[in-house]
């Protein structure tokens, strides 16, 4: 009988031929169907999702991308922001997207290497949940605090803690890179840091600029006016060297506390099983965006360094990550 998926010229064909060769002439038809739909690719709007709300650094990074990549492959790139459960709400809406470019998302630690980890059921597997697609580069946390508190330096925020019996301190939101970095800091200094979660890190500075928390942790990107008007008081940089971007401000490591070196990372992810040459042309695309002077300098200027890589080096990237942090959020016992 001929088969319904070829024309009747070729399955009559394929009736004489042993098995194995017709199955291989099939796979080439399938290929070929798909060709023209991968080199027409893009015609219609491209989606990045922001796991933050509007305003934080993961956002402002998104628009950045979203610009360029939009005049790189000829089609509007839009930004969709889905803030929730650490950044788990938008990392879900992408692992279940179709695997067809249309639907990517602005990937970093928190949706990748804690919010999945705090939540009591693992909603996706953060490596093979998605393609990995390319590295924008890294961003050192940042505490500060405002400027009318007694805190100055971070040795001040454990002494503080000591004197008063515990302190607060905002993060962008429960599960946050902002929030686990705290909980790591509770644990290494033995004091009682109390976690004050925000719907991402817009509303968690409104708040600390307004005194109704004294200290604050986040990406260093979205704070360097503040830092440089005078509004918030930084403390110290989370990477084990200081920021080109906030010279002035002194490392974790100058204060000893070298057990909390740590950076956000910030990458363009997709679903699992994007097409190998679509990934390829994401990949390069975003690599040729980030070899630009212009934007290394804008990257710069939101405190990133920016790390272009294959996207290989970024999924082992990824994977390393997540092995560091993962435990470091189920040994906090951080929980959604």
């Amino acid at each position: 009988m001929p088969c319904p998926l070829l024309p009747a010229t070729l399955a009559s064909s394929t009736t004489r031929l042993p098995r194995r060769t017709a199955l291989k002439v099939l796979a080439a038809g399938a290929a070929s169907v798909a060709l023209p739909a991968l080199a027409a690719w893009p015609d219609k709007p491209i989606k990045i999702v922001v796991t933050f709300p509007a305003g934080g650094a993961s956002d402002i990074v998104a628009r950045v991308m979203a610009e360029q990549l939009g005049k790189k492959l000829g089609q509007a790139v839009v930004v969709d922001n889905r803030p929730g459960a650490g950044g788990s709400v938008g990392g879900l809406v992408v692992t279940q997207a179709p695997a067809d470019g249309y639907t990517l998302m602005l990937s970093n630690s928190t949706p990748i290497s804690i919010g999945p980890f705090a939540l009591e059921k693992q909603p996706y597997d953060p490596v093979a949940g998605f393609t990995h697609i390319a590295l924008i580069g890294n961003a050192p946390c940042v505490v500060m605090a405002n400027p009318a508190a007694p805190i100055k330096t971070i040795t001040d925020v454990e002494a503080q803690a000591r004197k008063a019996g515990r302190l607060d301190f905002g993060s962008g939101g429960p599960a946050s890179i902002g929030h686990i970095y705290g909980e790591l800091m509770k644990k290494a200094m033995g004091v009682n840091l109390v976690h004050i979660p925000y719907r991402g890190g817009a509303p968690m500075t409104t708040d600390l600029l307004a005194g109704v928390i004294p200290i604050g942790i986040d990406v260093l990107t979205a704070f360097v006016p503040y830092f440089k008007s005078g509004q918030l008081v930084p403390l110290a940089v989370t990477s084990a060297n200081r920021s080109p971007l906030v010279p002035d401000v002194p490392s974790v490591v100058e204060f000893g506390y070298r057990k909390l070196v740590l950076d956000n990372f910030f990458g363009l992810s997709g679903p699992a099983n994007l097409p190998a040459d679509l990934v390829t042309r994401l990949n390069t695309a975003c690599n040729e965006i980030l070899a630009s002077s212009e934007i290394k300098k804008k990257m710069l200027d939101l405190g990133i360094s920016t790390s272009p890589v294959s996207s290989a080096a970024f999924t082992g990237f990824v994977k390393e990550q997540v092995s560091v942090l993962a435990p470091a959020v189920k040994g906090a016992g951080v929980k959604l």
